[in-house]
């Protein structure tokens, strides 16, 4: 993302403009584009003419609208965001008030404006704006007859490709169409591995499976790369690291993020930095349940007793349409700040992020234990037994 121009006055009210330049981009976009926003963008209308001789044509033109946001829809996928809206600002093609829907592109500026710009929305574009933010992680999970090839950026998990392929059982006596099915399917997978996985970017490519899949794969992998000369293979083949993985669905990649040897390896990626925060998480909740709370009550609770060591919150929560729930998010970031405390905004679209929002979104590990907020929580679970 490219910061074109800031201008934010003191009370937080003002305007940015921005490039997006990559897929990614879009998601941080989405982010950051509230309703009740004003967007000013490029866009494609289709305008109707009349000609002299009364006879009525449309062709479209491009211009430059603004709009007062009121929906947003974001395609994960495909990396596209559509911002539907009514047009604030005099055009010759569009009159004031009526609707237009505006598809944000990457590498095409935009302007946002916000009546109140908060400090989760400016952190993220100062995270977007920096280059070191990228998807330097890649994975092949994978097991017989099913593979995801997936990117982990900063922000969120990319299934790039998926790799099916049936693979007949093993017969006695006879394996050769079980091999032969099976060595169809490493093809596929060592195919989407270079259609999708840019080495020049990617740090670590992770080969994740339960058993011995990973193994063979990598085998005969790097045996048919010497066969065919492939250097692109061959070259990047320090990068390709070994993990165990319960299956070869999209799920598996938080076991393969949490595997200490992958940590070591990524100790410098938020993705990785997520996982454990969540994995620290769970591991208090099992063992010292009174240092561990989630629910956005308990949690206030706990940051008034100035108990909260890190707090982990979902990036959903602040899309959320209430303006003043939303400020409730951003004003517990802020005060979990000011007492020193570590705040982990997880991406909804990270394997990690999907398991937080299961549990409300909003959770902390605390610096000591709060036995009253214990008794609360015990109260209320009695109360709903009666």
């Amino acid at each position: 993302m490219k910061l074109v121009r800031k201008d934010i006055e003191k009370d937080n009210a003002g305007q940015v403009t921005l490039v997006p330049e990559e897929p990614e981009d879009m998601w941080h976009t989405y982010n950051l584009v509230q309703v009740g926003d004003s967007l000013r963008a490029s866009t494609i209308r289709k305008v109707q003419t009349e000609s002299s001789t009364g006879s009525v044509g449309s062709n479209r033109v491009r211009t430059t609208l603004t709009l007062c946001v009121e929906a947003i829809d974001f395609d994960s996928q495909a990396c596209q965001l559509r911002v539907k809206g009514t047009n604030i600002q005099e055009n010759e093609y569009v009159k004031m008030g009526a609707y237009h829907t505006i598809e944000l592109e990457p590498n095409r500026q935009f302007t946002l404006a916000k009546k109140q710009w908060d400090s989760v929305v400016l952190e993220r574009i100062e995270q977007a704006c920096d280059p070191a933010w990228s998807a330097d992680v890649a994975a092949v999970v994978m097991q017989e007859g099913l593979a995801h090839i997936c990117l982990v950026t900063p922000s969120m998990t990319l299934t790039r490709a998926k790799v099916e392929v049936n693979i007949p059982r093993k017969r006695k006596g006879n394996c050769s169409q079980h091999d032969r099915a099976l060595e169809r399917f490493y093809e596929q997978v060592v195919q989407a591995i270079q259609r999708h996985i840019h080495f020049d970017v990617v740090k670590c490519v992770l080969v994740a499976s339960p058993g011995f899949v990973r193994e063979q794969f990598c085998d005969y992998m790097f045996q048919q790369a010497v066969k065919t000369d492939n250097k692109l293979i061959l070259e990047n083949r320090s990068k390709f690291l070994q993990v165990h993985a319960s299956s070869g669905h999209k799920y598996s990649l938080k076991e393969a993020l949490c595997d200490p040897t992958v940590a070591s390896r990524l100790s410098d990626t938020k993705a990785a930095g997520e996982v454990k925060a969540l994995d620290d998480f769970y591991k208090m909740l099992q063992h010292e349940p009174d240092r561990a709370f989630y629910g956005l009550k308990q949690v206030e609770k706990a940051n008034e007793a100035m108990a909260i060591d890190t707090l982990l919150i979902s990036d959903e929560l602040f899309r959320h349409q209430d303006v003043a729930t939303r400020s409730r998010y951003v004003r517990l970031v802020d005060s979990v700040k000011e007492n020193a405390g570590t705040v982990r905004i997880f991406s909804s679209l990270h394997v990690s992020g999907e398991q937080l929002s299961q549990l409300t979104g909003i959770a902390a590990i605390l610096r000591f234990p709060v036995p009253e907020l214990s008794d609360q929580e015990n109260d209320s679970s009695s109360e709903e037994d009666e």
